[in-house]
């Protein structure tokens, strides 16, 4: 059985480092290349025709969504799994839209790594429980206007309901109407947790 040809992107070295000593200990893994930065990780890719590209989201020169889609323009038999520091949906989202097929968290278990690798190389999708749930939250989230934008905006800032009327020129129970309904939309009880919900879910 041919072994999996792996080409790692990350802008870390010492993360580069211990991906190839982890993945290098593994005889069906082939670690044929590893790129600084995501210009770097298409080039090689192009060059090396690896089967499966371990990326980094957020690198110099070009992230890894970007990168993601050219890679697969000039190799689109590649698979391209995710692994980031940042579990934000709307990056997460991008490089999935943009071809990726798979995404972990750094923090996931050497195993988890592995497994993912072997699931995404055999045609499948690997997601990590946590990216999972921010993607979930992320569509579940309805789009909120402008106005409910602003009002969650400074709730978030810790704003009152007078100070928000003040700066926006609105009336005071106009304001509490608006945080009224930006409550039922986004399903938040209080001002405590609509600005947690604010903040997981990236709105403001």
């Amino acid at each position: 059985m041919k072994p999996i040809r792996i080409l790692l992107a990350d802008d870390h070295a010492i993360v580069r480092t211990g991906l190839a000593f982890l993945l290098g200990t593994k005889k069906d893994f082939d670690i044929v290349g590893e790129a600084s930065d995501g210009m770097e990780a298409v080039a090689m890719a192009a060059k090396l025709n690896p089967d499966v590209v371990v990326m980094d989201l957020m690198m110099p020169v070009l992230g890894g969504a970007e990168a993601t889609e050219q890679i697969l323009k000039t190799n689109p038999s590649a698979k391209v799994l995710i692994l980031t520091s940042f579990g934000t949906e709307s990056g997460v989202a991008m490089a999935l839209k943009s071809g990726a097929v798979g995404a972990l968290l750094k923090s996931a278990a050497n195993t988890e790594l592995v497994d993912a690798i072997h699931t995404v190389a055999a045609g499948g999708k690997a997601l990590s429980p946590d990216i999972e749930l921010i993607l979930q939250e992320r569509d579940a989230t309805p789009e909120l206007s402008l106005r409910q934008r602003q009002m969650l905006e400074s709730i978030t800032r810790g704003l009152t309901n007078e100070e928000i009327a003040l700066q926006y020129g609105l009336s005071v129970p106009s304001v509490k109407t608006h945080i009224v309904k930006l409550f039922a939309k986004i399903g938040a009880a209080n001002r405590t947790e609509a600005a947690s919900i604010a903040l997981r879910r990236h709105l403001v």
